[in-house]
């Protein structure tokens, strides 16, 4: 049973949204600001992109009705071949309808935003530094599976292994509406390769994800709020990195939120990048607080430790990853580590969708 949320399914609505778009970008003096220019032709793509999968969709649906009345009229021993390719037809249809359906559950504000992830190794040393860095392996795979493109903004290395913490944007159509599903605390149950008496060791990490704060949002910082350092980027060197100090570190002193960047070997481009990230994150923040439910996004993860996970991936002594929120699991742990992750967002948003919340959502049998 298709669940239909927000109005995503009405595609009239976006038609005409659509056919606005087109009709402004006829008008003259469009290309004069090409940067709102590229937003709105972005909006266009965005609208088709949505209304021209369900039309394609519901013209199928349409044929195999019509087939359908045909073999209901039809003479029995004439119609074997019709009954077989109407059921092929049928089958090849449901991916796609659930494909459509979990869609239709992006409809935030932000949904649409590239998304900023946040890696922190938590409780377990060096274990849960190798654990985070091997978070960051998954989500590039499952990120590089969506066709999305990932930008490293941070990374800091561990004390023997693995990654202390690390930022990284995940640039697509959506990526935010499905990335958000990842935050919290991650728990890994293994035994350790750091460990000489190969005993299992448990780890955890802690993913934060936030949209990235679209042009249209305006959110003005007070520069005396700001503290901004600069120090040398870390890596493995080469001409320029390590020997300019290119990295930037703000802190945003009444929220006591940092973040830094040091991808660019330009200190001002890395200056815009993090505070751009800033931004994103302050906006998150102030949202939450606005719905009074600060503990669904911040809250939530809590220490990075025993009894705030939302997800367990054991290795040993048997193999399964679970969601603690869902209860979906799966028992091809490689196929997750690899990127596998729709099963478990797909679970997450069906499970989120608004359906006590909202008042304009049908069901539809």
């Amino acid at each position: 049973m298709p669940v239909i949320c927000g109005g995503f399914f009405d595609v009239p609505e976006k038609q005409r949204a659509a056919a606005a778009i087109e009709v402004q970008m006829a008008e003259q003096g469009f290309w004069d600001k090409p940067d709102q220019a590229k937003d709105v032709i972005a909006e266009g793509h965005r609208l088709k992109n949505i209304f021209n999968p369900i039309v394609a969709f519901r013209k199928r649906l349409d044929d195999l009705q019509a087939m359908v009345d045909l073999i209901q009229e039809g003479d029995e021993a004439e119609v074997g071949d019709y009954v077989k390719e109407a059921a092929v037809t049928a089958a090849t249809m449901l991916p796609e309808l659930d494909k459509l359906e979990i869609e239709s559950f992006l409809t935030g504000k932000l949904d649409k935003s590239n998304a900023i992830v946040t890696i922190h190794a938590g409780a377990g040393g060096t274990e849960s530094c190798d654990w985070a860095e091997m978070l960051l392996r998954m989500y590039t795979r499952w990120a590089e599976r969506r066709g999305y493109q990932v930008e490293i903004e941070d990374l800091m290395s561990g004390e023997e292994a693995g990654l202390s913490r690390a930022t990284f944007r995940v640039i697509g159509s959506y990526a935010y509406g499905y990335a958000k599903a990842e935050r919290g605390v991650h728990r890994l149950v293994r035994i350790s390769p750091f460990d000489s008496n190969s005993r299992r060791h448990t780890s955890f990490a802690a993913v934060d994800v936030v949209a990235e704060l679209a042009d249209d949002i305006k959110l003005e910082l007070n520069d005396a709020d700001l503290r901004i350092d600069t120090y040398r980027s870390s890596g493995k060197g080469g001409q320029h990195v390590n020997k300019t100090e290119s990295a930037i570190r703000i802190t945003h002193i009444p929220s006591n939120l940092v973040v830094t960047c040091q991808t660019e070997r330009s200190q001002l481009k890395n200056k815009e990048r993090a505070m751009k990230t800033l931004k994103s994150r302050l906006y998150e923040k102030i949202q939450d607080e606005k719905r009074a439910e600060m503990e669904r996004f911040y809250g939530e993860k809590g220490d990075i430790g025993w009894g705030h996970q939302i997800r367990s991936y054991v290795f040993q002594p048997y193999q399964i990853v679970k969601d603690l929120r869902t209860g979906f699991e799966t028992g091809n742990v490689q196929a997750v580590m690899d990127g596998d992750l729709d099963g478990f967002i797909n679970a997450w948003l069906r499970a989120g969708c608004p359906l006590k919340r909202n008042k304009d959502i049908k069901i539809e049998e």
